[in-house]
């Protein structure tokens, strides 16, 4: 079934020949032919940012599950398999459902000019529509303004994550402009909640932000403590230690416990014991994940943006972990800066180009850039001979990063002896 899974996903990447195009017009005629499946959605939670957007759906989805509200998501890129994309009831789509929907919204398309992420999204709208859940929350794929999740015309709420630097090309050279792009989703938002952000972005947004009527919360209004307290205005609540690694997922967390705050203030009923719960055990593959290796700690990390890099600097040098790493990254990204970022931070690096991926650096690429940094730096040829290296090391530590996609077509590797 998955062979023909991606057999279909292929056929429905040449039907434009751009893989991104941002637009809402083929998406919005597609729609009307398909009898507008996002006017009928369940209350909606859409999420914009550049990083952290996939770790507050997940704190937030697992919040309202644990309180009793059947919830759908919609998220990207995905990790392992396309299905993980389009969460019904919070079980990601079956495959049978998934294939029968796209089959259906590809035959109503006609085989008309449309972007990948748009007839999917089309797909997933048909999909949620059908569900009968309490509520829907929907990550943009690229910016927001434009991006195909930005069609649905009513949400129940909005939230910014942190914004910073990553696809300039598609949303402005400046911090400002790209933040304008964010912006473009909190339109007919109950309330919007907005990310701790940097001062720049965060003057910009406020700016932005008073001359709408949306009800906003910044991230001045809430955050977690050293003492582990939730402050929320004048409220204090203690919280339990997160599994997920890294201080920005405190920081994503927070977010989650401000949603749940303002959802009791809009007389849903919620538990915090039960929040609080929900939130301590909340997990979010290939995002700072620690698995096992025989001997060796593998730390997997799908870090891919300047701001990305950064969080994982910090990380490594408050555990004092010193990693090798193996390392893949698009052609679209800022291998540079990354890499000048991590440079003190690892032992040598492992250059290896991403599978199936035609906009992948290539091994010589990567170890040239390193060499430019002197990092150390030596090429494999594919995922057996870096694992090879990995077991007969004797090094503990193990990083891989540069693309979620990397992250996603190695981690299974590990769990195949």
């Amino acid at each position: 079934m998955r062979s023909k899974t991606d057999k279909l996903l292929n056929e429905l990447v040449k039907l434009h020949p751009k893989y991104i195009d941002l637009s809402l017009d083929r998406l919005k005629k597609l729609l009307e032919k398909l009898g507008n499946p996002h006017l009928n959605l369940p209350n909606t939670i859409h999420i914009a940012g550049t990083n952290g957007k996939g770790s507050v759906q997940m704190f937030i989805r697992n919040i309202l599950v644990s309180n009793g509200y059947s919830c759908d998501a919609y998220i990207s890129p995905h990790l392992s398999k396309f299905n993980e994309r389009i969460v019904i009831n919070n079980k990601d789509v079956s495959t049978q459902k998934l294939i029968k929907t796209l089959q259906f919204v590809k035959k109503i398309n006609n085989n008309k000019p449309i972007t990948f992420f748009e007839i999917t999204t089309a797909a997933a709208f048909l999909l949620f529509e059908k569900s009968n859940s309490d509520f829907l929350i929907l990550e943009t794929g690229l910016g927001g303004r434009l991006d195909a999740t930005n069609i649905i015309q009513k949400k129940f709420c909005s939230i910014i994550t942190p914004v910073s630097y990553d696809h300039e090309e598609f949303l402005g050279n400046t911090i400002t402009k790209i933040t304008k792009e964010k912006l473009g989703i909190v339109k007919n938002s109950n309330f919007v909640l907005i990310s701790k952000q940097n001062k720049k972005v965060r003057d910009f947004i406020k700016d932005r932000l008073s001359k709408t009527k949306n009800k906003f919360f910044y991230g001045k209004d809430y955050k977690i403590n050293r003492n582990n307290e939730f402050e929320f205005k004048r409220k204090k609540l203690k919280v339990k230690k997160l599994k997920m690694n890294g201080y920005h997922q405190i920081e994503n967390a927070s977010v989650a416990l401000a949603f749940s705050e303002i959802m009791k203030q809009n007389n849903f009923n919620l538990d915090f014991k039960k929040i609080n719960d929900a939130v301590a055990e909340t997990t979010w593959p290939g995002r700072l994940e620690i698995i096992n290796y025989g001997s060796k700690k593998i730390i997997l990390d799908g870090s891919h943006n300047i701001d990305g890099a950064k969080k994982l600097q910090e990380f490594l040098k408050v555990n004092k972990i010193k990693p090798v790493v193996l390392f893949g990254m698009l052609k679209n990204k800022k291998i540079d800066i990354f890499l000048k970022l991590l440079k003190n931070q690892i032992k040598y690096l492992i250059a290896i180009k991403i599978p199936n991926e035609i906009n992948a650096f290539k091994t010589q690429v990567i170890s040239e850039k390193c060499s430019a940094l002197s990092i150390e730096c030596s090429k494999v040829k594919n995922f057996n001979e870096s694992l090879n290296i990995i077991k007969n090391s004797n090094q503990k530590y193990f990083l891989i990063t540069g693309s979620l996609y990397l992250v996603g077509k190695i981690k299974p590797k590990f769990f195949i002896n």
